[in-house]
């Protein structure tokens, strides 16, 4: 790697099965730091493997690791923390900062962590099973390795946090509101990158009333005005909406009262709503849109055709509640990634907001996907969650608060 100077910036964000680590550069006055270099550890309990490459995309590491070396996700962490050590030139990094999925009421702003912020993060891994003791679990690691290194948490519900409060209940009784049994929304990062770049690549749209889509093994959908989070698809916890890779989306509360009668625990419905639902679930395949894709059997057909349903049912509502729809974009792996999903969303809503593709345009992935005679823009725009996180922590540096 070339020399680049500036304060070398650490960004981690850390999953049930694997872990992925940024590297960047930020330079004092500049509000967005330099890409140096990005790795991911997967297959942790599994078959770990890590590969590392450099900003300009060359290669730097790909190795596979025994399972008892990535013990846990502490153990993971520090393994690819030591990999990207080339990257820092023996240079020690100025900070760390961490995706954190849930802030509760708490936490609205990204923060510098120390151990009392950390226990009171803790106590919202109950609201975040899959991710939340994960994202912990690398913190824990610095606050025992290197104390005085400092650490800032961003979290995916601080972008949502400011939503009229209509947006924010249930028709439960207020006191629970009070209490914060609310909706919290979710992917917070992404959207905030994403809107970012939209207000880059076309200003004329990011004013105006927008849906984005992230699609993913997590999926969510937020409507966006003037670049704040009006409306999403995302509630309580990362459950709701939309379904997902594992997760089952939005449920009559009563299927949860019968399964319980019929005498399911807690622990058990934990299990299926987060773990054994969704597309693997309805599929009986995998969680995978690939795989589905690939798969000959009925049921892969069927969850993909559910899923575009419910994406496009939540399109409308995310429209209703901004009052009408400028544009939809797509992002994350599936909504960057896979033309023939988008062709089924875009057509099921083209009644209801002429829209049209451009089918070319859609199977290149291009960033502006819609047809010239569409009365509304259809666009693909990469996510990049690690530059939200460097953003945020070097400002938190500059001001001093990190």
């Amino acid at each position: 790697m070339s020399p680049v100077s500036g304060e070398r910036i650490l960004t981690v964000n850390a999953g049930s099965s694997s872990i992925r680590i940024g590297l960047f550069a930020g330079r004092p006055g500049e509000g967005t730091p330099t890409p140096l270099a990005r790795g991911k550890l997967g297959g942790i309990g599994t078959r770990p493997r890590l590969k590392a490459t450099l900003a300009d995309g060359r290669h730097l590491l790909d190795q596979d690791f025994p399972v008892e070396q990535v013990a846990d996700m502490q153990a993971a962490f520090r393994l690819v923390a030591l990999a990207l050590a080339s990257g820092l030139r023996g240079e020690r990094p100025a900070l760390i900062v961490h995706r954190v999925v849930h802030g509760g009421t708490l936490f609205s702003e990204p923060l510098r962590v120390d151990r009392n912020a950390l226990a009171q993060l803790r106590e919202f891994e109950a609201l975040a099973p899959l991710h939340q003791p994960y994202n912990l679990a690398p913190i824990q690691a610095v606050l025992d390795d290197t104390p005085e290194l400092p650490q800032v948490a961003c979290f995916d519900t601080a972008f949502h946090a400011g939503r009229d409060e209509l947006s924010q209940l249930f028709a439960l009784p207020y006191a629970l509101y009070q209490q914060g049994i609310r909706r919290y929304g979710f992917h917070g990062l992404s959207f905030e990158y994403v809107s970012l770049r939209l207000a880059e690549v076309a200003p004329e749209i990011a004013a105006g009333k927008v849906v984005i889509a992230h699609l993913g093994n997590g999926s969510s959908l937020c409507a966006i005005e003037d670049g704040r989070s009006v409306e999403v698809t995302t509630g309580f916890s990362a459950l709701d909406g939309l379904p997902m890779g594992s997760r089952c989306g939005a449920l009559d509360p009563g299927v949860l009262l019968h399964l319980l009668g019929r005498g399911e625990d807690a622990h058990s419905l934990e299990e299926l709503l987060y773990r054994r639902s969704g597309l693997l679930g309805l599929s009986g395949v995998s969680s995978d849109m690939l795989v589905l894709r690939a798969s000959q059997e009925p049921r892969a057909h069927l969850a993909i055709e559910h899923y575009a349903y419910r994406i496009a049912q939540e399109v409308g509502r995310l429209a209703a509640s901004l009052g009408g729809l400028d544009a939809l974009v797509f992002t994350a792996g599936i909504g960057e990634k896979d033309a023939e999903l988008r062709a089924r969303v875009v057509q099921r809503l083209a009644p209801l907001f002429d829209l049209r593709l451009d089918e070319e345009a859609n199977q290149r992935n291009d960033e502006r996907i819609s047809s010239i005679d569409s009365t509304r823009p259809l666009l693909v725009i990469a996510t990049d969650e690690e530059s939200m996180l460097a953003r945020h922590a070097w400002r938190l540096y500059q001001e001093g608060s990190a």
